[in-house]
């Protein structure tokens, strides 16, 4: 009924919608079978458009998106902590957030897409803030002369609201785009899934994890350090 050119070509368009799979293992299965049982004429080629073009651009854009983060927060925690050991330690947050939000996605059967993909860097600032407001406060007791094991054990009780309020709060927040039904539910359940789990998993390791990992790495680092020293002049 209708006849299509692009480039100076004739095109033909063959339309699918994919449910309850992801895109991605979809077309790739597609590919492999074409491959394997068409033989398509001289001249003639296949190209596959759509949605999945959008995806392969898009995760482009996140191979390069990604590693710029990364090393922005890194470079940022270095400046805040002074010391490449510390800005290490708490980069350790956001393989504790991935961990979350991998498995929430896993538990609603939900794939990971580029809204998903763009929870997770949202979630790694979340993530990275807990673990500054953790260590910064550790490091400040030492600072006022306390030892090593007890201004870890002050810094977690004292700062176990600040966290938890920062990770429930963001959490409360995705709920309703987590649950979301009508329009835009496609985008906004995978983003909001993967950042509730994110926290969840995020808070709870932060916790638990790195104050062993400030204990251990602190024991084998440099000692504790000691207050400043102050000199008074006193004139006649």
């Amino acid at each position: 009924m209708q006849l299509s050119r692009e480039n100076g070509e004739g095109r033909t368009v063959v339309q699918a919608n994919v449910r309850g799979r992801d895109l991605g293992s979809v077309v790739k299965e597609l590919q492999q079978k074409l491959d394997a049982n068409l033989e398509l004429p001289p001249g003639y080629h296949l190209e596959y458009g759509g949605t999945y073009e959008k995806m392969q651009s898009g995760r482009a854009r996140l191979m390069l998106v990604v590693p710029i983060t990364f090393g922005i927060i890194f470079v940022l925690l270095f400046t805040t902590l002074g010391s490449i050991r510390q800005a290490a330690l708490v980069f350790t947050g956001i393989p504790f957030a991935i961990t979350g939000g991998i498995l929430l996605l896993y538990f609603r059967g939900m794939h990971f897409s580029m809204s998903a993909g763009i929870g997770f860097i949202a979630l790694f600032g979340v993530a990275v803030l807990n673990g500054v407001v953790l260590v910064t406060f550790i490091n400040e007791l030492r600072r006022r002369g306390s030892g090593l094991d007890q201004a870890i054990i002050d810094g977690c009780i004292t700062r176990l609201r600040p966290v938890l309020m920062t990770a429930t709060v963001a959490s409360i927040g995705f709920i309703p785009m987590a649950l979301a039904t009508g329009a835009g539910a496609e985008v906004q359940k995978p983003l909001a899934t993967v950042v509730i789990g994110g926290l969840i998993s995020s808070t709870i390791l932060t916790l638990l994890i790195l104050p062993a990992l400030y204990r251990v790495l602190e024991r084998k680092g440099r000692p504790a350090p000691h207050p400043p020293l102050t000199t008074e002049l006193s004139t006649a």
